[in-house]
């Protein structure tokens, strides 16, 4: 009995040191998500301004076309995966893979991978890596963004992939994350015909220098990164977020087992009193 006591005695104390790390992890993933949700939430505007100059140039330009706008011949597809750099945050990273995997399925594809997991993954699965340049997502900067978005449209141009989707877990709420693919390449939403009317009719009164369609090109690699820095922002928050309910769940699962420990130790004791009492007394009436 006593030993057994000690037993549970060792694994509360165990249970609690867990219950002090999930608890700080949580603590610092709250401080940290509201900052992230707030640069995510600061990058739109200034990348939604691109996207409205490149309709604008598409469709005030009847003789528009650019290498971006067009289907390339090329089956292969290239995925951009963001994922985050260590576990501990729920289903946050193996969520995202599912999703790949589903979207993959059937085709020849490489990825380029943003975040150790990613990188892991890559690894494991053997799936062809573009380059392990941007392993670690917690070093990403805007700088890297526009780096990735050179080599996948440089890539595009050569005819090295016909499709770049980009795969990352978009940010809801607090309590709600979303893994999500989104097209990148060929733009196919600034050719699109709309209601039936071709969209193009509309004359542009803006001259660009040295003609719209070197302007337009210039501006989709600024735009891909914009769209990869978005999903980086939106990426780190689902993150601190899934880590936060992550580990408030483990806090709370932590302390019901001391709990149930506890209860368990108090009866084993009080059961262990008993007897040394009871042996004390039948001890003491024997003549």
């Amino acid at each position: 009995m006593a030993a057994n006591m000690k037993a549970v005695k060792l694994r509360m104390k165990s249970i609690q040191s867990t219950m002090q790390i999930t608890k700080a992890m949580e603590l610092v993933a709250s401080s940290k998500l509201r900052k992230a949700k707030e640069r995510a939430d600061l990058s739109r505007p200034y990348f939604q301004t691109l996207h409205d100059t490149l309709t604008d140039i598409a469709s005030g330009n009847t003789d528009f076309t650019s290498p971006y706008t067009k289907a390339s011949d090329s089956p292969k597809w290239c995925y951009v995966i963001i994922a985050g750099d260590r576990g501990l945050a729920g289903g946050y990273n193996s969520n995202l893979f599912k999703l790949l995997e589903s979207q993959a399925k059937g085709k020849d594809y490489s990825i380029l991978p943003i975040g150790k997991k990613a990188v892991d993954y890559c690894k494991r699965r053997k799936v062809h890596i573009l380059t392990e340049e941007f392993a670690e997502a917690g070093d990403i900067s805007v700088s890297d963004c526009f780096e990735m978005a050179k080599l996948l449209c440089s890539a595009y141009c050569k005819g090295d992939f016909g499709h770049i989707a980009l795969c990352y877990t978009s940010f809801l709420s607090m309590l709600s994350q979303r893994p999500d693919v989104s097209s990148l390449l060929p733009l196919d939403d600034f050719t699109e015909k709309e209601d039936g009317h071709d969209p193009k009719h509309i004359r542009s009164l803006i001259l660009y220098e040295p003609d719209s369609e070197s302007v337009f090109n210039a501006i989709v690699p600024e735009y891909l990164a914009g769209l990869i820095y978005g999903a980086m922002c939106e990426s780190v928050a689902s993150e601190l977020a899934a880590r936060r309910t992550a580990m408030d769940a483990a806090t709370k699962n932590a302390g019901e087992m001391i709990e149930q420990l506890s209860l368990y130790y108090n009866r084993a004791r009080q059961s262990s009193i008993t007897q040394e009492i009871t042996e004390i007394v039948a001890g003491a009436e024997q003549p």
